[in-house]
């Protein structure tokens, strides 16, 4: 498996020297500077990709080309933003660059509540907590018929939680839902996002997964004749925010997708921690169904609560059993290598990585993306990777 590591660029307050100590040998960018829609220059890709060589590294995955709302709604100037995405494409191609992850989330990219939740051991991990998205979403959003989306008892509990707020958590609570987070695109204002909320709900989730499928449709022949594998990213958390339609969240989904596209430029990212957020998913199982589609990997596990809430694990911990989700990925690297397929390795970062040590209080660290955290993850994912392939045991 291929160890890669998620880099924001040249702002990222983590150089790629350290990088590149840490034993990762791919990196995983974009170009974030580049607006929504907009076509990446090539000179601008070689430049980027240039900067990554010099420090011994490779450009593995883009994370990610993001999409226009115009082309989730199918409207507007979606049919020009599709041009554009396609000869994105054909300029990253031109770089050599092959792997592209991206999203189809409405409004919100993924989403936590708490960016500093205390762990027993005093490290800091991040947190959704269904409560206090409600208290939100009802009391400070006040998004209209949003109570219609929760229980009775649920809302009682936001109410109280609300009741006994104060506001500098209130203020932290919109920062962290709406003000955007690393890799998401850009913020909104409450009157923005209340437009913008409405827009998606009114489309539904019928036309939401047909106006996905008309874009890959649109897309795949493009990344088809280029050799580039798009590798989709769940929705995080998996379940409806808001009362967005979520079209990406289950295996039924991935199901959906593949068969309505099947091109083999048609892949998926599996983010153990996104699809494992979600109670009713497997992400071992979901990984075993579609080994063959899955052309990029984000290990990090997540512990669920009943209510629906969940937090960051420690990447060996939590609800998904990382060695057996090792061990497929593993399995099906041997298989493609046996069937003479290009790229048989499959890269993989430690997503999220918690708070530690000297880090914990300092400014700057993009949330979910210290050093010492993903570094802790990587070697303990490495361990596994290693051990697994001395024992041969896939």
């Amino acid at each position: 498996m291929k160890e890669t590591w998620r880099w924001f660029g040249p702002a990222d307050p983590i150089p790629l020297a350290h990088i590149a100590q840490a034993g990762a040998t791919g990196i995983v960018t974009s170009l974030h500077d580049i607006a929504t829609g907009d076509i990446w220059p090539l000179p601008r890709i070689i430049e980027r990709k240039q900067i990554i060589e010099a420090q011994g590294l490779q450009w593995s995955v883009i994370e990610s080309i993001p999409l226009h709302n115009d082309i989730k709604t199918r409207s507007g100037n979606y049919a020009h933003y599709i041009s554009n995405y396609q000869q994105s494409l054909r300029n990253v191609a031109a770089a050599g660059l092959t792997d592209v992850c991206y999203n189809f989330m409405p409004v919100v990219d993924w989403t936590r509540t708490d960016l500093n939740y205390l762990l027993p051991d005093g490290s800091q991990a991040l947190r959704f907590d269904l409560i206090d998205f409600i208290a939100y979403d009802v009391l400070i959003l006040q998004r209209p018929n949003a109570r219609l989306s929760y229980t009775e008892a649920q809302l009682q509990q936001a109410e109280q939680r609300f009741a006994a707020m104060p506001a500098e958590r209130k203020q932290q609570l919109e920062s962290n839902i709406i003000a955007g987070l690393p890799g998401g695109d850009g913020s909104y204002t409450r009157d923005s996002i209340l437009q913008t909320i409405q827009l998606f709900i009114d489309l539904g989730e019928d036309t939401m997964r047909e106006n996905l499928i008309g874009f890959l449709c649109d897309i795949t022949p493009v990344a088809e004749e280029l050799g580039i594998r798009l590798c989709i990213h769940p929705d995080d958390p998996p379940f409806s925010l808001f009362g967005l339609p979520r079209v990406v969240s289950t295996a039924e989904d991935i199901r959906r997708l593949i068969s309505a596209v099947p091109s083999p430029a048609n892949g998926i990212t599996l983010c153990a921690g996104s699809y494992g957020s979600r109670i009713d998913n497997d992400p071992v199982a979901i990984a075993s169904e579609f080994a063959d589609r899955i052309y990029f990997a984000h290990l990090r596990n997540v512990t669920c609560e009943p209510d629906g809430s969940f937090y960051e694990a420690a990447h060996l911990t939590g609800g998904t059993d990382m060695v057996a989700l090792i061990q497929v990925l593993l399995k099906e690297e041997q298989r493609r290598k046996a069937a003479g397929l290009p790229a048989v390795e499959i890269p993989f970062r430690p997503d999220h990585g918690h708070l530690i040590a000297e880090e914990i209080g300092r400014t700057g660290i993009n949330p979910g993306y210290s050093y010492g955290g993903r570094l802790k993850g990587l070697a303990e994912l490495r361990g596994v990777v290693h051990t697994l392939e001395r024992l041969n045991a896939f």
